[in-house]
């Protein structure tokens, strides 16, 4: 079995880089084209556009990878059945259930490599693209001037005009400059001719006029006008291109798209923290002190037993100093905040005022603040388990995708490329619907995150597994497949009965 094992693991080998890259790919361009006018006309060096591509790489294959597997199961499947390989294990005494068997556990593999994928890899290129694409707004376009068009140097201040311009030696011919930036007069500038050039640090324009004059019109005395020969005169342009500041140190904000799994669940705690500290005013408001020590209650999932696995095996391979350093759940220092307010939970007749003391005709102005800060601490909670959940449920798709695959290549052996394509494009998009769908029914509290989720993996993982089990019994053959078969048996009995 072991000489089988690695041949079928190894059927899948091609199929799955060749899917992996061809996917990753496709998605990678429509990524970068989206944002491609963000990163042409400013003069950016290669290196940052490379980095900006290569940092584009792991959300992409976060999504493309379970397409991947689905697509190499397929592929393998079909082309082992096709060619009667499948036959003649079968005649050498092979279950289809010992061929899936590799393939299962090659999933689960994969599985776990997507989990501290999704987990460490992931959030972190995602929080540096988002650092990169906020040090790329910062950069103002490379400045391109064309000839005989008024062109806007700094926006709504400066405006050129050149009748002649060599690109190769930046000499210009019959120049007018029209400056308003100072509101208090107008300024226009004339030149025979002139030469453009960038400082070094090329964030300031150097013009060097020739031959030419300057008018201005102060704006609080129009039929005043100043008018100024010269020979030659530099002009200096501020600010007109901004270099690409890269500042590692400094701190950015980070989306839940950017953090780790026990970084989500430290906010799920934190806020939690502070829904239940709203539960607690906005009851003993109501008076209902009973219910005020009773918050709902909120379950850990996936993250919270993913965050204590990972902490117990640190525990055991990393010393104390480096246990400090890593993200820990900030249990103390809420249940500190906790026990902070819960003398007003205990004792509510001496914290919270009684019903005469507040003012009646701001009890409903009360209450509704109060219902708000529950609202969104709450909304917060469901955005960050979402987060948490999708992250494990997108690695669990490889199984998923695995169990549904090879049935039904196996059923369909004379289904080719066209099978392939067929059912991954199908299967993708009733995933990739269920996962978006569940996510904007978390995002607005009508569905638990955790059922959410999952609710397409498991639905499905059973149907995978339903076919995967009855593998041993299919009736499929070179000539058609178990469907085909009970159809045709279906329709001979109704021909049988049907009346004469």
């Amino acid at each position: 079995m072991k000489i089988v094992t690695r041949y079928i693991l190894r059927e899948h080998l091609g199929p799955l880089v060749f899917a992996l890259s061809a996917l990753t790919s496709l998605m990678l361009l429509n990524f970068v084209a989206k944002r491609f006018g963000d990163l042409v006309g400013k003069g950016l060096p290669w290196s940052v556009i490379a980095e900006f591509m290569l940092l584009s790489v792991p959300f992409t294959v976060a999504m493309t990878l379970p397409m991947a597997v689905l697509v190499a199961t397929l592929h393998a499947f079909s082309r082992l059945a096709s060619e009667n390989e499948i036959t003649a294990f079968k005649a050498s005494g092979v279950s289809m259930q010992q061929l899936v068997r590799p393939v299962i556990l090659a999933s689960v593999v994969l599985t776990f490599f997507m989990i501290w994928f999704n987990d460490q890899v992931l959030p972190r290129a995602n929080h540096r693209l988002a650092t990169l694409q906020s040090d790329i707004s910062r950069v103002k376009p490379t400045l391109a001037l064309q000839e005989q068009v008024i062109n806007e140097v700094v926006p709504r201040q400066l405006f050129l005009r050149a009748g002649r311009i060599e690109s190769l030696t930046n000499q210009m011919r019959d120049i007018t400059i029209y400056d308003l930036g100072d509101a208090s007069r107008r300024r226009t500038i004339v030149a025979d001719s002139g030469v453009l050039a960038f400082t070094a640090t090329g964030e300031d324009l150097l013009l060097t006029l020739h031959a030419g004059s300057t008018t201005e019109i102060a704006t609080a005395e129009p039929e005043r006008l100043q008018r100024s020969f010269f020979r030659e005169d530099v002009f200096k342009v501020r600010g007109v291109a901004v270099r690409l500041d890269r500042n590692e140190d400094r701190t950015v904000y980070k989306s839940d798209r950017e953090m780790s799994v026990c970084e989500l669940q430290s906010r799920v705690f934190q806020a939690s923290s502070e829904r239940n500290l709203a539960w607690a005013r906005l009851h003993l408001a109501q008076g209902d002190s009973a219910k005020s020590t009773r918050p709902p209650w909120e379950p850990g999932g996936a993250g919270a037993i993913y965050c204590r696995v990972t902490t117990y095996v640190l525990s055991l391979l990393m010393p104390k100093e480096a246990q400090a350093a890593t993200v820990a759940r900030p249990v103390p220092a809420e249940r500190a905040s906790s026990s902070q307010e819960a003398p007003s939970q205990e004792a509510p007749s001496q914290e919270a005022p009684s019903q005469e003391a507040l003012p009646q005709s701001g009890d409903d102005f009360l209450t509704a603040g109060m219902r708000l800060e529950l609202d969104i601490a709450q909304h917060a909670i469901d955005q960050y388990r979402v987060e948490i959940e999708k992250k494990f449920a997108i690695a669990t798709a490889c199984i998923v995708f695995v169990l549904l695959g090879a049935p039904i290549a196996l059923r369909f052996p004379r289904g080719g490329v066209g099978l392939t394509i067929g059912v991954s494009l199908s299967v993708f998009g009733i995933y990739y619907v269920g996962l978006l769908g569940g996510e904007a029914l978390a995002d607005r509290a009508l569905l638990d995150p955790s059922i959410a989720m999952w609710a397409t993996n498991i639905l499905l993982g059973l149907v995978g597994v339903v076919l995967t089990v009855r593998l041993g019994s299919e009736g499929s053959t070179s000539r058609g497949s178990e469907t085909a078969e009970w159809w045709r048996r279906s329709m001979e009995r109704f021909r049988r009965r049907k009346p004469a």
